[in-house]
């Protein structure tokens, strides 16, 4: 039975108070206004019959006599195979001129999938970037973040990565896009020819703080029933701290008692139950989720990578316009390097970056005017071929043709005996044209 009350107490920002017996958080309200129109809200406080809820769409127009209509539903997205090459914004609306969404209606914010159920990671997920495929390997249901701050080309990155993996299904989640980020996407997939097997919840700039909380349980909702039907989905999430933000402000609206700079206490679980989702099924698919991060000031304290950080399995680190080989971080990496991938995968990665790290040395001291030694100018040759041939996020290269310019690279620059790695790897992968 749904319960209907004609008198809202009061309206701040996206939210309205009232009065109402026998609802539940979390429930889905409809709000007919006097014009005809009507909007949508759910339940997200309850102060005995004090019922506080917030609007998916602006509150103007809404006045204190319009009625309130409680749904006795959750918030709910649609899905089926008619979602594939669709634009839906936060409240799961069409916002691509198409028709509306066929399928079945399914509640967004459940629980995690059940640990019983998760089986342990060990297969690549493939992106042909040097810098993840090499070195921070990014595992199936890996959930993991991507570091950087405003300006830097991290959705580019996404795009990057959305168009070369061979995922089933990609969903991108954008909050607080602007008109040409969002465009950006567009294009991207239709050029790449991933449309169709890509689908978009988006909140712009200019949408409701309410719809950027929404885009992410939408697309989570979405891609746990496509890995349940036995489809390997990646979610693309950007920006998280857009997300925070706007948890933020409607707790701020809310007279919230605000924790670390502002934020809510709950922060941490509000991350937590969305990154909590990445999961591989047994004989289902699987969810491998990467989110985008910005950090203010490049500020790797502030709550929102920081929290981050205790949640997921690792970061990438943008910096630059290049994944920084000391700042990233896969903890997944070891399933997979060396055991689903080549033998020299491992001591050849290590050896690049010991020699990349000791190069920055080496830097500083011709920094400094100090004479350079040989092995110093072999170091210098070797980082400025590394950067170009395995930081650059313009190249392409399948993992085993980076692994064979990676010992091209140290053949070019050293002798065999300076690399330090195992004499029957080299013996076997070390160039046949270079000295031995």
């Amino acid at each position: 039975m749904k319960i209907v009350y004609d008198r809202i107490n009061n309206m701040r920002g996206n939210l309205i108070t009232v009065t109402a017996e026998g609802v539940g958080l979390g429930e889905l309200a409809r709000i007919d206004l006097q014009d005809g129109r009507y909007v949508y809200a759910s339940v997200l406080r309850i102060d005995g019959n004090q019922v506080t809820l917030q609007v998916f769409q602006s509150t103007r127009g809404i006045s204190t006599g319009d009625r309130v209509t409680f749904l006795n539903r959750q918030i709910q997205a649609t899905y089926g195979s008619s979602l594939l090459g669709r634009r839906l914004n936060g409240a799961g609306k069409p916002i691509d001129a198409g028709p509306e969404i066929i399928g079945d209606a399914i509640n967004i914010g459940a629980t995690s999938f059940n640990p019983v159920k998760r089986i342990i990671p060990r297969d690549l997920v493939r992106t042909n970037i040097p810098m993840i495929d090499v070195f921070n390997c990014l595992v199936k249901s890996q959930k993991i973040p991507i570091f950087s701050v405003a300006g830097e080309p991290y959705n580019a990155l996404l795009m990057r990565i959305a168009n070369q993996t061979d995922a089933d299904v990609v969903i991108i989640g954008g909050m607080g896009l602007t008109f040409k980020e969002y465009q950006a996407f567009i294009d991207n997939a239709e050029a790449a020819g991933t449309m169709d097997k890509t689908v978009m919840f988006i909140h712009r700039a200019t949408d409701p703080a309410v719809e950027c909380l929404l885009v992410p349980d939408m697309a989570l909702a979405c891609a746990e029933r496509f890995a349940t039907d036995g489809k390997n989905v990646l979610v693309l999430l950007t920006d998280m701290t857009s997300f925070a933000d706007s948890i933020k402000e409607i707790a701020i609206t809310m007279d919230q008692v605000p924790s670390n700079r502002g934020y809510p206490g709950s922060l941490y679980s509000d991350l937590a139950s969305r990154y909590e989702k990445a999961v591989s099924i047994e004989g289902s698919g699987s969810i491998t989720i990467i989110g985008v991060t910005t950090m203010p000031g490049d500020d790797v304290t502030h709550p929102v990578p920081d929290n981050t950080g205790y949640i997921t399995e690792g970061q990438f680190y943008l910096h630059h316009g290049r994944i920084d080989p000391f700042g990233s971080l896969s903890r997944l990496k070891q399933l997979v390097i060396g055991k689903m991938t080549r033998e020299d995968h491992g001591d050849l990665a290590n050896a690049m970056i010991r020699l990349y790290a000791e190069s920055k040395k080496a830097r500083e001291r011709q920094a400094m005017g100090f004479k350079l030694s040989r092995w110093d100018e072999k170091l210098l040759e070797f980082a400025e071929l590394f950067e170009q041939r395995m930081m650059n996020l313009e190249v392409n290269y399948t993992l085993e043709e980076a692994l064979d310019l990676g010992w091209v690279t140290l053949a070019e620059c050293f002798q065999p005996n300076e690399v330090g790695i195992k004499q029957v790897l080299v013996n076997k992968y070390w160039p046949k044209t270079a000295n031995v």
